[in-house]
C-alpha cells in the first residue's frame, strides 16, 4: 500500500468515527425529545420539582439513572466498532451500581424493619414500569437506528447496551414525576423496567446492527 493510501484510509476511519459519535448525539436528541412529548401528553413533574432534586434520596435516582446512561453512550459506541475490546469500561457500571447499593444500605439501616415493604412496593410499581418502557421507546429507536452505522462483532451487546441507555433516560425522565423515593423502590422496579428495555435492545439489535 502507498504511504498516500494509507493516509488517506486512516483519514476515512477518523471521520467514519466523528460521525457515529455526532450520530448518536444528534439520534438521541430526537429520541429524547419523542421521550419529553411522551412526558409531557401523560405526565407531569412532581409537586415541589426542581427543588426536591437536592433532597439526598431523589437525587440518588438522578444519580444511578444519569450515570447508567452515560455509561452506557460510552458502552455503545465502543461495541459498534469492530475488534473493541469494552471490557474494562463494564468497570465503569460500578458507578451507578455502588450508589445504589449505597442508598440501599442506608436506607435498611435509617428505616425501621416495618418501613421496608412499603418503600419496596410504593405507590405506583406497576406505572412505573410501563411508563419507564414507554418514555424509553423513542430513544431506544433512535440509538439503534444511529448504531446502525457500526460495524460490531457482537450486535446483541451493541444493542443490549443501546437499550440499557435508552431504559436509563426514560428512568431518569419518569423520576421527575415519581413520588416514590426509596432505594429500594429504585432497585426493584427502576431495575425491572430498565432490565426489559435492556433485553429488548439486546433481542433487536441482534437483528438490526448485523452485518
Amino acid at each position: 500500500m502507498k504511504t498516500d493510501d494509507l493516509i488517506r484510509g486512516l483519514a476515512a476511519d477518523t471521520r467514519r468515527e466523528r460521525s457515529l459519535e455526532s450520530g448518536l448525539a444528534r439520534a438521541l436528541c430526537i429520541g429524547l425529545a419523542g421521550a419529553v412529548a411522551l412526558f409531557a401528553l401523560i405526565l407531569s413533574p412532581r409537586a415541589g420539582m426542581p427543588g426536591l432534586m437536592m433532597e439526598p434520596r431523589i437525587l440518588l435516582k438522578f444519580i444511578v439513572t444519569l450515570s447508567l446512561a452515560a455509561t452506557s453512550i460510552w458502552l455503545a459506541l465502543r461495541l459498534v466498532r469492530p475488534g473493541a475490546d469494552a471490557r474494562p469500561l463494564v468497570w465503569a457500571l460500578a458507578i451507578p451500581a455502588g450508589a445504589l447499593m449505597l442508598g440501599v444500605v442506608t436506607e435498611l439501616v435509617v428505616t425501621p424493619l416495618p418501613g421496608w415493604m412499603p418503600g419496596l412496593f410504593g405507590h405506583s410499581a406497576i406505572y412505573c414500569l410501563s411508563l419507564v418502557t414507554l418514555m424509553a421507546a423513542p430513544v431506544l429507536v433512535s440509538a439503534l437506528y444511529a448504531l446502525k452505522r457500526g460495524a460490531p462483532e457482537h450486535p446483541m451487546l451493541a444493542g443490549a447496551a443501546g437499550g440499557a441507555l435508552a431504559g436509563s433516560l426514560g428512568a431518569a425522565l419518569y423520576a421527575l414525576h415519581c413520588v416514590d423515593d426509596s432505594p429500594l423502590f429504585v432497585l426493584v422496579w427502576y431495575g425491572i423496567a430498565i432490565g426489559f428495555v435492556t433485553a429488548a435492545g439486546a433481542l433487536i439489535g441482534r437483528r438490526v446492527l448485523s452485518w
